[in-house]
C-alpha cells in the first residue's frame, strides 16, 4: 500500500511537471494579440499584475502559511538565511530574464526562435543537474537525451540569431530550475511573491520614467490578466511545485512539451513557413520524451494495475 501512495503522489509531481509546459506551449498566441506594444511593457505589466494577484490571494487565503514560512525564516542561522537571499535573488534574475528574452523572440524574432529555446532548455536542466546536483541518469535517460541533442543540432542549422536567442532564454530557465531545486522548505506560492516582488523593484522604476504611454486599451488588460494568472501564476506554481517530488532532469525534459505545441501553432494557427526536417526532429524529439520516461509511465501503470 505504501509502494502504491508513492507511486499516485510521483504521478501527481510528473502530470505538474507536465501540465506546466503544456500551458506555456500556448502562451504565443496571447502574445500576439498585443504585439504591437513594446516587448519590456508587456514584461512589466505582465510581472506587476501578476503579484498583485498573488498578494491579493495570499493575504485573503494564505495568512497563515506566510506567516509560518517567515517565522521559518528568522529560525534558520545567518549561514542558511544568506544563502535563502541569494538563491531568492537568483531566481528573480533569472526568470525575470527568461520572460524578457521569450516576448521579444515572439515579437520580433520568431516563434519557431522562441520553440527552439524550450527544445535546448532540457538539454542545459540535465547537464547541470549532472553536474552540479548529481542527479543520477540511467543509461536508457542518457540515450534520449543523445537522441533529443541530435535532434536539437539538425534544428539549429538554420538561422543563427534563432539560435543564440533561443540559448539564452534556455539558459535563463534551466538555471532557475536548478535554483529552485536546491530552495527548498518554504512554500512555493510564497517563493513565487517574492521572487516576483524582487523582479517588480527593477519594474516599478522603469514604468514610473517609462517613456511609453500606459496602455488604455481593453485587448492589453485583459490579455495581460490572462498572461498573468493562466501563463505566469500557475504554471510556475506547477513547474516549482513538480521539484518537490521529482528530479531537476525530470521536470526539464518534460519541458519538450512546450516546443512541440509552439511549433504546432508556429506551422498551423501563424502559418510559418517550416520546411520538412522540422516535422522528422519534432517527432524524433517526442519520441525521446516516451523514452526517457518510459521506467516512470510502467511504474504508474504497474502500480495502477494492483490498485
Amino acid at each position: 500500500m505504501e509502494n502504491n501512495n508513492e507511486t499516485v503522489s510521483r504521478g501527481k509531481y510528473l502530470f505538474a511537471a507536465f501540465l506546466a509546459p503544456f500551458i506555456w506551449g500556448f502562451m504565443s498566441i496571447p502574445v500576439r494579440w498585443i504585439r504591437e506594444y513594446p516587448a519590456e511593457d508587456i514584461l512589466y505589466f505582465r510581472i506587476v499584475t501578476a503579484l498583485a494577484v498573488l498578494w491579493l490571494y495570499l493575504l485573503l487565503f494564505q495568512r497563515k502559511t506566510l506567516r509560518t514560512d517567515i517565522q521559518k525564516f528568522k529560525d534558520l542561522p545567518r549561514n542558511r538565511k544568506i544563502q535563502q537571499i541569494g538563491l531568492t535573488i537568483l531566481a528573480s534574475l533569472l526568470i525575470f530574464g527568461n520572460w524578457f528574452t521569450y516576448i521579444y523572440a515572439v515579437n520580433h524574432i520568431s516563434i519557431q526562435s522562441a520553440a527552439l529555446a524550450y527544445l535546448t532548455c532540457p538539454l542545459i536542466t540535465a547537464a547541470a543537474a549532472y553536474f552540479i546536483l548529481k542527479e543520477e541518469l540511467r543509461p536508457l535517460q542518457k540515450l534520449a537525451l543523445l537522441i533529443a541533442f541530435g535532434s536539437v543540432c539538425l534544428l539549429a542549422k538554420g538561422s543563427l540569431n534563432d539560435v543564440l536567442w533561443a540559448a539564452t532564454i534556455a539558459t535563463c530557465y534551466a538555471f532557475y530550475l536548478i535554483v529552485q531545486r536546491i530552495s527548498t522548505g518554504f512554500n512555493k506560492l510564497n517563493q513565487l511573491v517574492l521572487q516576483l516582488s524582487i523582479c517588480a523593484l527593477f519594474v516599478i522604476p522603469k514604468l514610473i520614467y517609462n517613456h511609453h504611454d500606459i496602455p488604455t486599451e481593453p485587448i492589453f488588460w485583459g490579455t495581460i490578466i490572462l498572461i498573468a494568472v493562466v501563463f505566469t501564476i500557475i504554471p510556475l506554481f506547477l513547474s516549482m511545485y513538480a521539484l518537490i517530488g521529482i528530479s531537476s532532469t525530470t521536470t526539464g525534459v518534460l519541458l519538450y512539451i512546450n516546443p512541440i505545441i509552439a511549433f504546432t501553432l508556429a506551422a498551423t494557427y501563424f502559418q510559418e513557413p517550416v520546411p520538412f526536417v522540422k516535422y522528422v526532429a519534432y517527432g524524433i524529439i517526442l519520441m525521446a520524451i516516451v523514452l526517457f520516461n518510459s521506467s516512470n509511465f510502467r511504474q504508474i501503470e504497474k502500480n495502477s494495475a494492483k490498485l
